[in-house]
């Protein structure tokens, strides 16, 4: 499934094992199954951006923090040719961990949404973070809650309390922006 599926396999499992939760207890905590936490433990499924989520919430750090640990980088310097580069399988966006892999409060992820895309995630991934979406090209429909924000090329929206939340692009074109993630200490174990 890939080397990168291979690291992620194993920053969920130690990521859980260093918080002394068992397989069922981080279900209870994420709402994600056992047998599916077991299967991405084992690699045998390439999980999607909101399965991820969860289960980073649930082990207090976020996606972006999950996929650093993935990554094993310490390093304060990212060049572009080796920041991470994640397809989500279910949507096909790709998101690149732009920062250093360094442990910081401030994280900052680039975001393609090809045309017609829709990824969702419940308010819990935002429990310990605060977030900035920055359109760098297109349009983004941003679902927060009940409310819809339309942004296009320049906007900035920093995210309020936490809420379900949908991105969308339209169906006539993609939309990039880049996300701006300043994390809690709790988020920084």
């Amino acid at each position: 499934m890939g080397e990168l599926n291979d690291d992620i396999a194993r920053a969920v499992r130690t990521a859980r094992v260093e918080r002394s939760l068992t397989p069922a207890q981080l279900a209870d905590l994420s709402g994600v199954s056992r047998a599916m936490i077991s299967k991405i433990e084992r690699n045998e499924v390439q999980p999607t951006a909101a399965l991820l989520a969860r289960l980073a919430t649930a082990l207090g750090l976020t996606l972006s923090g999950l996929i650093a640990r993935a990554e094993g980088t310490g390093s304060r310097l990212a060049r572009r040719a080796d920041q991470t580069l994640w397809t989500d399988p279910g949507t096909g966006f790709t998101r690149t961990a732009v920062s250093p892999g360094a442990a910081t409060a401030i994280e900052l992820v680039e975001v393609d949404l090809p045309a017609g895309a829709e990824v969702a995630y419940p308010a819990d991934s935002y429990r310990f973070i605060d977030q900035q979406i920055w359109v760098l090209s297109g349009t983004l429909s941003f679902q927060e809650g009940d409310e819809l924000h339309t942004l296009t090329e320049g906007d900035c929206l920093q995210l309020a309390e936490p809420r379900d939340c949908v991105f969308r692009a339209p169906a006539d074109g993609g939309c990039r922006y880049l996300v701006a993630i300043g994390t809690t200490p709790a988020a920084r174990r």
